[in-house]
């Protein structure tokens, strides 16, 4: 990787197991975990905007690795890299174009855990919708793509209801809902299939994590239809309500993933370490949900993970990653909170990150 944050040229050559990354703040972990996130999907965890990961005194900056996938019955080697520029993303896969952005991010499949992550319970919906989104694209790749032709559908709609003068064109407007309820539909079904995969692992998931004897609960809250038919006479139903408030009221751009314990709404009565057992769950079982689909173990990329956790809930975090063959890169500023885990493990390394230089020492 060059040029990328305040990393220098770094060459890694990472354990099959655990890798961790330790150093004082500020010097580069969370940087090194973003770009392997950007070397695996194409995106960073931290900024919608790509231009943003290049050093400000350079135009480009590009990632590139080699990755072994192992899974039921196959053994393959293969070459990815990232390049960001001015105005540009370059994707390669064994120095070839990809035939699209989605094909690219599900070759290497990765589940990212940061602070920004708490967002999951406690946050808007839209953070969910995503989590949602990454289950089902492992087992419908052409999600993406619904998606995207699905935003724009609703963004015409909404130009044409909200136009000056005479009311929309019923022709045009037909056009864009049908549109919006076939596209609609799939999003629907793909995740409702995503809520039933990830609520089998998350009431384990949580049983370790989370507070004795209290369960999570997990209910798909649809804005839409998984019925076209439906979904085109409610769009139909809903045009003068949304040309009102200059928004769509149905489609799966209103879904929610529901979260609760003992009975009540999570987002309002869990405590700040039940919101983080209950993020640490639901990234259990994205890494589960996204391992059966893809037959191949995510890499797990857990920033500052530890730092809030309590001894308890730190060894209930380091059983839960023993069961799991997922390469783990794991950063933290006290060395002292994975000494023995570090000592215990026959496949680990730590990379120790000074001033955007990186270390290797293996275990």
């Amino acid at each position: 990787m060059a040029g990328l944050r305040n990393l220098s040229r770094v060459e890694l050559r990472p354990a099959r197991s655990l890798n961790v990354i330790c150093g004082e703040n500020g010097q580069g972990k969370t940087s090194l975990i973003e770009v392997i996130y950007l070397l695996a999907t194409t995106r960073s965890f931290r900024t919608s905007r790509l231009g943003e990961l290049v050093q400000h005194e350079r135009e480009e900056g590009s990632v590139r690795g080699e990755l072994r996938e192992q899974g039921a019955g196959h053994d393959l080697m293969r070459v990815q890299s990232v390049g960001i520029g001015p105005s540009d993303r370059v994707l390669r896969i064994d120095g070839a174009p990809p035939p699209s952005v989605s094909f690219y991010a599900t070759r290497s499949p990765v589940v990212a855990f940061h602070p920004q992550e708490l967002r999951l319970s406690m946050g808007a919906p839209a953070e969910r919708r995503d989590l949602l989104d990454r289950v089902a694209l492992f087992a419908r790749p052409e999600l993406g793509s619904r998606r995207a032709a699905y935003a724009r559908a609703l963004r015409a709609r909404q130009r044409l209801l909200a136009g000056p003068g005479e009311p929309a064109r019923p022709a045009a407007l037909d056009a864009y809902e049908a549109l919006l309820a076939e596209h609609g539909a799939q999003i629907t079904t793909a995740r409702q299939t995503a809520v039933e995969q990830l609520r089998a692992e998350l009431g384990p998931a949580f049983a370790r994590l989370g507070p004795p004897g209290l369960a999570l609960e997990a209910t798909y809250a649809p804005g839409g239809s998984d019925d076209p038919e439906r979904a085109r006479h409610e769009l139909v139903r809903t045009r003068g309500r949304d040309a009102r408030s200059r928004s769509g009221s149905f489609g799966p751009h209103r879904d929610d993933l529901l979260l609760g314990i003992g009975g009540r709404p999570a987002r309002t009565v869990a405590s700040q370490g039940q919101h983080r057992a209950i993020t640490l769950a639901l990234k259990a079982a994205e890494l589960a949900c996204i391992a059966a689909a893809r037959c191949v173990q995510p890499i797990l990329l857990l920033d500052d993970v530890l730092s809030e956790l309590d001894a308890e809930r730190c060894a209930a975090l380091f059983e839960l990653l023993g069961t799991t063959r997922a390469q783990v890169f794991l950063t933290t500023s006290r060395r002292e909170l994975v000494s023995d885990r570090l000592a215990a493990s026959q496949e680990s390394c730590e990379l120790w990150v000074r001033g955007g230089a990186v270390q290797t020492r293996m275990c």
